[in-house]
């Protein structure tokens, strides 16, 4: 299988995913707007996403599915499989027990947790038993959904990557469920949606259980016992760990410094907008990172350096050829996109402006979150977790740095352009290290390809801008004609963007058919 239908095929199932996601924000917006409950839940909400990132689908992930990779080998084998099963087992005897008891201190912890994250609202006691409450129904899903992504890891090694691309849809029918149910208030939304989020874990887990079965991937349970190969895990995860807690902290100072010094309602103004930002970046970049990791590491393992340096390229080709229209869509016409899409129930014409200032920002660092996820994976399947670590540590401080300037005149929007900006220094870092290290570099061929893609998003930003003259009025008026205008936006954005590719001669037409077509 192609690395462009490997990619395809997981951002495929992902796009799936975001349609659901989208539908569930839209709800979201309606039923929680943007107040104390929606600002509760978020927090909330982005406790265990925050551990689930630095551990699950961080440090885990990047340690275990390059070693599950080599085990099996560039040739997979009855032996090789066998031989990383029995890998998987020794791990997962160690896993679960860690999570466990990790649960089970973070539950008993939950209002100290809580007060460090928030500062207690500033003695808004009825916030902050609200958040502690629903922290205590979210944080289950931790658990759960590392152990979706340790099935998830041996899957995607086997190049089977639908069942686990297909999981994140769960977690959000589990949501719209609640929402639909239990919307009648606001607060009363947020219990039912906390309580769904966990609930979806366990859903989830089925689910990749089932699938890992009928690939013949079988895990045995057993007492954790010390092995090399464990050994040889836990030392790589360790900087790991360390890289994507930092990478993870950047995103969490938004949410305290928004909980602790601006008005209420800016954790759910940045909450929004992040979900939009990260549209293309789930269904574009996490393909990206989730396909190239085990296919780069099969190919380290045979010998094969030209071979990856390929295929980084053409993956950098391909996030960008669909990420770079986005991200300028997003920053041109942030408002018109929030106020079709949210602008409804508890979300009023205020928050639409204040989302929208806050995705403009996002957007402008979108692109760099997808050409890391392109160029990461090449230090993980070489085992070289330290240096990413360096680089984070790095952009941690210039975001916290800027963090604290851009506040005091740009409020939630100050904390959006700091992460986007440390977004980029991170990426140039990263590319310098891999240039210098392991000798990548950007094909020529690469090069004027991304040239003539930014060319033709510019033409594509500037015709979007005009038809925006003429349809500013559709924004304010009812659901149908701000639905009916943006969607001539967006086909008009397409069209442009696509002529000009053509026009330019970016890419052959074939290789352009079979982008569209997958």
């Amino acid at each position: 299988m192609s690395l462009a239908k490997r990619i395809s095929t997981v951002g495929g199932f992902t796009l799936l995913s975001r349609v659901f996601g989208f539908i569930r924000d839209v709800l979201m917006a309606r039923y929680l707007g943007a107040g104390m409950a929606s600002d509760a839940f978020f927090i909330a909400f982005k406790l265990p996403n925050f551990f689930r990132r630095l551990f699950a689908e961080g440090a885990f992930s990047v340690g275990f599915v390059p070693l599950f990779a080599r085990a099996l080998g560039k040739d997979i084998t009855p032996e090789s499989q066998q031989a990383a099963l029995d890998f998987a087992s020794r791990v997962f005897a160690w896993l679960l027990p860690i999570l466990l008891v990790f649960l089970l201190m973070m539950e008993a912890a939950m209002v100290p947790v809580m007060l460090g994250l928030t500062g207690g609202f500033d003695g808004d006691q009825t916030k902050f038993d609200l958040t502690v409450e629903l922290g205590r129904y979210t944080f289950p899903y931790l658990a759960l959904i590392s152990l979706v992504t340790f099935y998830a890891g041996m899957l995607n090694a086997m190049e089977r990557y639908s069942a686990a691309a297909f999981a994140p849809v769960i977690l959000n029918i589990f949501m719209i469920g609640a929402l639909i149910t239990f919307g009648e208030s606001e607060i009363g939304a947020a219990r039912a949606l906390a309580a769904a989020v966990s609930l979806s874990g366990i859903a989830q887990f089925l689910w990749l259980v089932r699938a890992a079965m009928r690939a013949g991937l079988k895990v045995r349970l057993a007492l954790p016992k010390p092995s090399e190969d464990v050994r040889d895990l836990m030392r790589v995860i360790a900087p790991a760990a360390i890289g994507a807690g930092i990478i993870q902290i950047n995103l969490l100072i938004d949410v305290l410094l928004a909980a602790r010094f601006l008005p209420e309602g800016s954790v759910s103004w940045l909450f929004y907008a992040d979900r939009l930002n990260q549209l293309p970046l789930g269904v574009i970049g996490v393909a990206v990172g989730t396909v190239l990791l085990p296919s780069i590491s099969r190919l380290l393992a045979g010998g094969d350096e030209a071979g990856a340096l390929r295929q980084q390229n053409r993956a950098i080709e391909f996030s960008l050829f669909l990420t770079l229209p986005a991200a300028v869509a997003l920053a041109v016409i942030p408002g018109p996109i929030i106020a079709t899409l949210f602008e409804r129930g508890a979300f009023t014409s205020s928050e639409t402006g204040q989302t929208a200032a806050a995705l403009m920002a996002y957007a402008l660092g979108l692109p760099a979150y997808v050409i890391a996820k392109a160029l990461t994976p090449g230090y993980f399947a070489r085992k070289d977790t330290k240096t990413p670590v360096k680089f984070a540590t790095a952009s941690l401080v210039v975001n916290l740095v800027l963090n604290l300037i851009l506040i005091q005149s740009l409020a939630h929007v100050g904390l959006a352009l700091a992460t986007a900006i440390a977004a980029w220094f991170n990426v140039l870092l990263l590319y310098l290290g891999l240039k210098r290290s392991h000798g990548f570099h950007f094909f020529k061929e690469t090069l004027i390809r991304l040239a003539k893609m930014v060319i033709a998003s510019l033409v594509m930003a500037a015709g979007i801008y005009l038809i925006l003259d003429r349809f500013s009025g559709s924004f304010t008026a009812d659901g149908a004609e701000r639905i009916g205008a943006l969607a001539i936006m967006v086909v008009a954005g397409a069209a442009l963007y696509f002529v000009a590719i053509f026009a330019l001669r970016t890419l052959p037409k074939d290789e352009i058919r079979k982008f569209v077509k997958r």
